[in-house]
């Protein structure tokens, strides 16, 4: 396989690439800025593991106090629990920052990460500022929590890159680490074509050369020339050299390619529906219900079919000849 560089068709899609970011080149950087929805469900599950941890650590602290007997009064106990309570509240994001590349647990489940303002990777001293912060003035708020609440969200509503407090105090930001890539359907063959493609021997077409061409066709509308055609092109000799027979005239690389997708999916398809059927016969339990099977019809009724008349001893005259009868006669007169 083949690596080629490609040019992508502006202008980017709408929300995209709006964390202002730079690289060295002077080259916008595609990344987008953590909102509030998707952050507030990475503190959601945050808090889930700081729970767990707590309950964790609080279980191992009293235990150990325990040990300690008489030893232990009321101040030392008090004590503990603030240790405790700093350790869940700050101790966790940055610890978590520092040794997941700027990542919570809820952040890596969400697809996040804190950098700087820069977009470089976040250090300690900024994950203990915003650590800091958010406890004071964002979550849970020690100093007014209703008031410092509000101004938290409106200042994430507000700020361009969707930044809270904490972010702005500390030089940092919230971005998105999962690209956002529309998912487009390969384009179906174009029917002169379909002819040549029902004669196709692939049997040498792999699974990665089919994945590149899928992929080529759904992001064809998204390249830009000349890098457009000539990535079809090579891909076209690729999969030609391993395809026979070659094609009756001549057309568009990405229209040969649509084609042979096309026909390897049809052809996939049958052998499953083949498969399916056998396992139906075999092992009927096995076989999903019909109203679950897309695009299935039941089969027709049998034909009942009329029962045919009984038969009938049909008695001979006597043969005159012989002077007895003639053997009887049966046959099948309609009822």
């Amino acid at each position: 396989m083949f690596t080629v560089g490609v040019r992508a068709q502006p202008p980017p899609p709408s929300g995209w690439a709006d964390a202002g970011l730079v690289s060295g080149e002077a080259v916008e950087l595609d990344v987008r800025a953590a909102r509030l929805g998707s952050r507030v469900l990475a503190l959601l599950i945050d808090l889930v593991s700081q729970l767990v941890a707590a309950l964790l650590l609080g279980a191992g602290l009293s235990l150990a106090l325990l040990s300690f007997g008489d030893v232990v009064d009321g101040a030392l106990f008090g004590a503990s629990q603030t240790v405790l309570v700093i350790l869940v509240l700050v101790g966790y994001p940055v610890l978590m920052e520092r040794f997941l590349g700027g990542r919570t647990l809820g952040k890596l489940a969400v697809g996040l990460r804190v950098v700087r303002a820069d977009g470089g990777p976040v250090g300690v001293g900024q994950s203990l500022t915003r650590a800091l912060v958010g406890v004071a003035v964002e979550w849970p708020g020690l100093v007014l929590p209703l008031l410092s609440w509000a101004a938290s969200v409106t200042v994430m509503l507000t700020d361009p890159r969707g930044r809270r407090l904490g972010d702005l105090v500390a030089g940092t930001l919230v971005v998105h680490t999962r690209g956002a890539g529309i998912w487009r359907p390969a384009p179906p063959a174009v029917p002169p074509l379909l002819g040549w493609a029902g004669t196709l021997d692939l049997t040498r077409l792999d699974d990665g050369l089919a994945l590149a061409v899928r992929q080529y066709l759904g992001r064809v509308h998204q390249l830009a020339e000349p890098d457009r055609t000539r990535l079809g092109r090579e891909l076209w000799a690729e999969v030609a050299a391993v395809t026979s027979p070659p094609p009756p005239w001549v057309a568009p690389a990405p229209a040969y390619l649509a084609a042979v997708l096309a026909e390897r999916g049809r052809r996939a398809a049958y052998r499953l529906g083949r498969t399916r059927a056998v396992t139906a016969t075999l092992w009927p339990e096995l076989a999903p219900p019909l109203a679950l099977v897309p695009h299935a019809r039941p089969a027709p009724a049998a034909i009942a079919l009329r029962p045919a008349a009984p038969a009938r001893a049909v008695p001979v005259q006597p043969d005159p000849v012989r002077g007895h009868p003639a053997p009887i006669n049966t046959e099948r007169l309609p009822g």
